[in-house]
């Protein structure tokens, strides 16, 4: 027996097998192919704030989000016990959408996630935000680069 088997993910990482770990960060992969535009995903267990907005607004902040070049982020945010989420968009890119487009996708996900399609929510919105962002912040192979990681960042 190797230590590794020893191992047990803790706190949000708990709700996410590996597979579906992989599949999130592929979709994030995916919608930043074609923008200078960024996608972030952090899913927790307890919401710290009554507000999912606004613990989600406190991890884009605190993961410098908006220090993008075109200010052009998104946070997808999670509270798996608490049943809460939140997307949280950037001013460039809040501004080139308009606000029913982000309520149009929270209801998306609020669909799927009453379903239990968790992963299927988080894909698919995400994959609506790369669409968005392709249109409002093409893909620039001169000076685009990745500026933020597409890793899931799990809180507690």
């Amino acid at each position: 027996m190797g230590l590794f088997n020893l191992w047990k993910p803790r706190g949000a990482a708990k709700y996410i097998s590996a597979p579906d770990n992989q599949r999130i960060v592929a979709a994030v992969r995916a919608a930043e192919q074609q923008t200078s535009g960024e996608v972030r995903v952090f899913l927790e267990t307890r919401c710290k704030y009554v507000n999912p907005i606004d613990r989600a607004a406190e991890i884009f902040f605190g993961l410098k989000m908006d220090q993008t070049d075109q200010r052009n982020g998104v946070l997808v945010y999670v509270a798996f016990k608490d049943h809460q989420f939140a997307i949280f968009a950037d001013e460039g890119i809040y501004r080139a959408t308009g606000a029913d487009y982000w309520h149009t996708e929270a209801n998306k996900m609020l669909e799927e996630f009453s379903r239990e399609h968790y992963v299927d929510g988080l894909v698919n919105v995400i994959g609506d935000i790369g669409q968005a962002l392709k249109q409002a912040f093409p893909y620039d192979n001169k000076g685009d680069k990745n500026e933020l990681p597409d890793d899931i960042v799990f809180g507690s």
